[in-house]
């Protein structure tokens, strides 16, 4: 390997392209940041500052605006970004990294929250006044909104996760809950997520372009649940958890329900509609918001899969107990920060595409 980053770009991103470079300079460099773009899984469609060293180019383009430094100035080491969907994947690895970054640049739309694993040696993460030590085998969600700072001392391999912070439907306080807090990747969601981030990136860039977008929902969704687990129900009285958690089983049971209300919730579980309050009250919300994102997590999941095409946004609203398009589309904005639409399309275009070259390539033979 030679001295300095290599960029290893996914095998079809820019045809034959691989680019060694050694590094330009000792300063730190700031990155700019290149409008969000939603891909196959294949091509990272941002065109990065020029004269920018590779290896910054890639991490920019995950991690947006960062001041990267190495401790010696002579880091050797390698960096493989992707994209899949609405999400942005990178392994990182050398002999030594500090990465700065101030928050969101005044202007540009960068709410990214990214979970980091460590495979291979140490870090030191520090965000709205936590620091986290990482081992091998240990994770952390982390907001580009705010300021962050990462040391890896050592000969390090990390993978990172970056998306929309929209898209996990969480309000601003809640995700600060998450931020810097190591999450437990011993117990069966944390170790369950870990396995899937790692196995995703290292599939990334074979992926097929159709199923990137439905891959990366799935991440999506793996992500909310780990989310849900960190934001601490544990906080609740074990008797309070246990009722909570069976009633959450019983509106996921009956979430195609149109009729599913916290009034009905509470009339089949045997308990006042005071009391079903008071229990999502301890968990940051109320039973009415839990059963609407339930629906809207089970319609984006819909709408991101292969026979997306097959149905109207109208439909899957309905099948999933909307009972009103107009209000589904603006539950759903007001969620995601994104359209139904704007979910579901690129999904949807790549599929066809992914068809059509496939009956093409079958009538040539």
């Amino acid at each position: 390997m030679t001295k300095g980053m290599q960029v290893l770009a996914p095998d079809r991103a820019v045809s034959g392209t691989r680019v060694d470079r050694g590094t330009a300079g000792k300063a730190t460099r700031s990155l700019m940041t290149a409008p969000d773009a939603v891909s196959d899984g294949r091509r990272d469609g941002e065109v990065p500052p020029r004269g920018v060293d590779p290896w910054q180019q890639a991490l920019h383009g995950t991690l947006g605006l960062t001041d990267a430094t190495v401790p010696d100035g002579r880091h050797a080491g390698v960096i493989r970004t992707f994209r899949l969907g609405h999400l942005k994947l990178a392994t990182l690895e050398g002999s030594g990294m500090r990465l700065r970054r101030a928050g969101r640049p005044a202007g540009q739309d960068d709410g990214l929250l990214v979970v980091l694993l460590v495979e291979r040696g140490t870090a030191t993460l520090e965000q709205d006044g936590r620091r986290v030590f990482l081992h091998p085998g240990e994770m952390v969600f982390y907001d580009l909104t705010h300021p962050v700072s990462l040391d890896l001392p050592g000969p390090f391999r990390a993978r990172f996760l970056a998306l929309p912070r929209r898209l996990m439907g969480l309000r601003e306080e809640r995700l600060r809950q998450i931020a810097a807090v190591p999450v437990t990747t011993d117990a069966a969601v944390g170790s369950l997520v870990a396995a899937f981030v790692t196995h995703l990136i290292d599939m990334a860039a074979d992926c097929p372009a159709a199923t990137g977008v439905p891959l990366a929902s799935s991440a999506i969704d793996l992500l909310s649940l780990l989310v849900e687990e960190q934001l601490g129900l544990g906080a609740q009285p074990a008797a309070g958890l246990d009722r909570l958690l069976e009633i959450k089983r019983f509106i996921a049971r009956n979430i195609d329900d149109p009729n599913l209300t916290p009034q009905t919730v509470a009339r089949a579980n045997s308990i006042s509609v005071r009391y079903l309050h008071k229990l999502f009250q301890a968990d940051g919300g109320t039973a009415g918001q839990w059963i609407q994102r339930c629906r809207l997590q089970k319609c984006r999941s819909e709408l991101a899969g292969l026979d997306a095409s097959k149905r109207s946004i109208s439909a899957v609203a309905h099948r999933w107990g909307f009972t009103s398009a107009s209000h589904f589309s603006r539950a759903f904005r007001s969620l995601y920060g994104i359209s139904p639409a704007e979910w579901r399309d690129p999904g949807v275009k790549l599929f066809k595409e992914a068809v059509a070259q496939a009956g093409s390539v079958a009538a040539q033979r």
